[in-house]
């Protein structure tokens, strides 16, 4: 397990607004470890000016000819290990890692997946919950693993589907969910005993409730 972090690395394919949240909170010396590299793959990406704004070191590495997948993993894990980075957080990077990267970081890479996994996983998790007429989504923070959105959970938000609900207006909600619900994660990952038990992530004593294992979820 990992109870204290050194150095955390983003990886960020669009927008990035995670990434500021997960910025702020390092910030306010509430992340739990500073915040040293956003990389992303796209050299156009948004995220990159929010990190220079910030402060924050940021750089576009190799993605390859592959559209869903890092064609070499290499180069990315000698970045982040130069940078004595020791773990790496997913915000919107929308390539899967295999098996050369997570190894290089075990247990050590989370995700936020926009809606309560296992439900909608996989692509456009937004509108799959509105297409099959969902009263509630939300945010998933997990362990990524070589299990497309299938790594153990860490905690969940509840998002409720308001009537006459938009794709745009739930979208919104969710996002907000997320900026709150990441940042608390990550401290509490890096801040706290952890143990795998099946499908999650389990905190504290072994003999914590399946509520304190997974933190308080919240309504958006």
């Amino acid at each position: 397990m990992l109870t204290s972090a050194r150095a955390i690395a983003v990886l960020a394919s669009g927008q990035g607004s995670n990434f500021e949240a997960l910025a702020a909170a390092a910030a306010r010396g509430e992340l739990g470890a500073p915040i040293v590299l956003l990389a992303s793959d796209q050299p156009e990406a948004p995220a990159l000016d929010r990190a220079r704004r910030l402060g924050i070191e940021a750089v576009v590495l190799p993605a390859g000819r592959f559209r869903t997948r890092l064609e070499d993993e290499r180069p990315w894990i000698a970045q982040l290990t130069s940078r004595g980075v020791d773990l790496v957080v997913l915000a919107g990077f929308m390539r899967r890692l295999h098996a050369e990267f997570l190894e290089a970081f075990p247990d050590r890479v989370l995700n936020i997946h926009p809606s309560l996994l296992p439900a909608f996983a996989g692509l456009d998790a937004i509108g799959q919950a509105l297409r099959d007429g969902a009263r509630s989504t939300g945010c998933t923070v997990h362990l990524v693993t070589d299990d497309v959105d299938g790594g153990p959970i860490l905690g969940q938000a509840v998002v409720d589907v308001r009537a006459g609900e938009t794709y745009d207006s739930l979208a919104a909600r969710i996002h907000a969910a997320e900026h709150r619900l990441y940042p608390h994660m990550v401290r509490r990952f890096v801040s706290e005993p952890w143990r795998r038990e099946g499908g999650r992530i389990v905190f504290g004593s072994p003999g914590a409730s399946a509520a304190t294992a997974l933190g308080a979820s919240t309504h958006a």
